[in-house]
């Protein structure tokens, strides 16, 4: 393609509202434009960047058995009431009426629309399982859109989802699935690690994010410095050993600790180590009950594990107003010693072997010192209630836990039977019994990959495109399109190239040698092929992208050595 004929509008400065280097690049290298707070278009580049993409998508997608379809974005409110998502999925989802009053959604996923789907068309055991994806824009009423293509209001998304007669044979998709997300990432020169983590809305038990290790990531991954073993912090188990000191009991003490409301400010007032300090916490549990959770001062309370011991859909800390009424003290005063009866007590597995410790009195500006567990308060289940932290031994057993940010970009979940009990969506087995089917989802932020892939590749002059979704395998520049010599001969490579299945884009702009020069780093393709004063005698430069390697190639040896040098690239 002659750069002519393209939209590529680069810009020199950086733009004020961009805040991580991938939604910088893009902007300034001409690939995407905002038209709203969190919904861009894509301009050419871009556009041919995201086609890679997909191309990957659909290969490994294929490769598993997978069938491409295309769903509407438009979805009837029905298919959410189905299933409750349309009354609890939040203000993310958004909603429209038509000119008759029906209410309909944007898709921001599509779990109720291929339901009824295959509920309507499959009806035997002989046609499971099956596997449907689509490549399509998604929308989300984000509160607050940021980091460019990261985090926007309208975006690009492979969802798949796979339907089964038996558990096995979700099992076994389910693998083939993380297999070709793991090849789908690597192919686009991912650095990124599967991990465990939390289902969330969508429901179903067994899970795991594909995350890219990035220093804007919004995730926190917790991983061994030895072994493969990745999870999500919320869901990184904990398998530290604790020991119980031997110390003689004290007694209980109700002490007066005016202003000291955090395990620092008591730690330091009463010249303690924080472990000593337990710190309570009270949660309201799917707007129904409160439950106290304890965990040890130098630890973090994970709601995520005290939503799943508890087997609860919504957990939330109680409010300062709300603790005042039932435990009538501040936030910073909360303890398990002298709860009413209605108040479930759990704490963490470290709680157990505290002795002596310090703990809130449930009265403002008190605590009491010398508590032990069971001879002060009873604790209902003591269980793995905290984050992990770095240094603690990897649940695998191989190794410590070490963190990394994260920018998810995949997701594969085993949904079970949750939305086709819902949706009534069944089929006929072996013995002519109707039973649900059993179902998987799996997608993938395609637009959201391609940012990653910036955040991961580029320097101080732009970006550094792997050659798997560059737009362009070459960036072709003749120093003056003035100068037959140079045409000719760029015109004569710019031929060969396309001849010879090499993508190239022809920079034939009368612009300055360093304006074309500084676009082209900008732009980032892997080799730039420069004819110049040599182009006489048919002598040109190659320099690759991501070394910055130069060396004069005869214009007769260059296709073979373009197509070498990307295959090691």
């Amino acid at each position: 393609m002659k750069q002519s004929k393209m939209l590529i509008p680069t810009l020199r400065d950086v733009p004020a509202d961009a805040d991580i280097k991938s939604h910088q690049l893009l902007l300034r290298a001409g690939f995407i434009r905002q038209n709203a707070s969190g919904v861009y278009s894509f301009l050419p580049l871009g556009k041919k960047a995201l086609q890679k993409v997909e191309l990957i998508v659909r290969e490994e997608m294929d490769a598993i058995g997978g069938s491409e379809l295309l769903m509407p974005a438009l979805q009837p409110a029905e298919l959410w009431q189905e299933t409750g998502r349309w009354f609890n999925f939040g203000p993310e989802l958004m909603r429209l009426r038509d000119r008759h009053d029906r209410e309909f959604a944007l898709g921001a996923t599509h779990e109720e629309v291929i339901t009824s789907l295959v509920r309507d068309e499959v009806s035997s055991y002989k046609k499971l399982p099956l596997i449907l994806y689509q490549i399509q824009t998604k929308f989300r009423d984000e509160k607050r859109p940021r980091f460019g293509l990261l985090r926007g209001r309208e975006f690009i998304m492979k969802d798949a989802y796979s339907f089964h007669a038996s558990k096995d044979s979700l099992d076994e998709v389910y693998e083939d699935m993380v297999t070709a997300y793991s090849n789908i990432f690597r192919r686009c020169g991912l650095n990124f690690r599967s991990v465990i983590a939390d289902s969330g809305a969508m429901g179903g038990k067994d899970t795991h994010e594909f995350m890219v290790l990035s220093d804007v990531g919004e995730d926190t991954i917790a991983f061994s410095d030895v072994s493969s073993f990745a999870a999500n912090i919320e869901m990184a188990p904990v398998l530290t050993k604790y020991e119980k000191s031997v110390e003689t009991l004290d007694n209980l003490e109700k002490i007066e600790t005016i202003n000291q409301k955090t395990i620092d400010e008591i730690s330091s007032f009463l010249n303690i180590a924080p472990e000593k300090c337990l710190k309570s916490l009270l949660f309201k549990i799917d707007d129904e009950k409160y439950v106290l959770v304890i965990v040890r001062g130098d630890h973090e309370v994970n709601d995520i594990k005290v939503k799943n011991l508890l087997g609860a859909k919504v957990v939330e800390l109680a409010t300062p107003e709300e603790t005042l009424a039932i435990l009538n003290c501040e936030i910073g005063s909360i303890g398990p010693i002298g709860l009413e009866k209605n108040i479930e007590i759990i704490a963490d597995h470290a709680v157990e072997l505290v002795v002596n410790g310090v703990c809130g009195a449930n009265q403002s500006n008190y605590h009491y010192t010398g508590v032990n567990v069971e001879r002060d308060f009873k604790v209902s289940q003591f269980a793995d209630l905290r984050f992990i932290q770095e240094g603690d031994p990897s649940p695998d057993g191989e190794g410590t836990i070490v963190f990394a940010k994260g920018i998810e970009v995949g997701h594969v979940f085993k949904l079970g039977t949750f939305y086709s009990e819902s949706m009534k969506a069944t089929y006929l087995d072996e013995n002519g019994k109707s039973q649900p089917m059993i179902m998987g989802c799996y997608g993938i932020g395609v637009s959201r990959t391609l940012a990653s892939v910036v955040e991961q590749h580029h320097d101080d002059k732009g970006i550094v495109w792997p050659v798997a979704i560059t737009p362009y395998h070459v960036h072709l520049i003749p120093i003056n399109m003035k100068t037959e010599e140079q045409k000719e001969l760029a015109d004569k490579i710019y031929d060969q190239l396309q001849n010879d299945s090499i993508s190239v884009l022809y920079d034939d702009r009368q612009e300055r040698p360093g304006v074309k020069f500084a676009d082209s780093d900008l732009l980032g393709f892997p080799i730039r092929v420069t004819v110049g004063k040599r182009a006489a005698e048919g002598i040109v430069e190659l320099k690759l992208r991501k070394s910055g390697d130069v060396e004069e190639v005869h214009v007769d040896n260059l296709t073979a050595i373009i197509k070498e040098k990307l295959n090691n690239y």
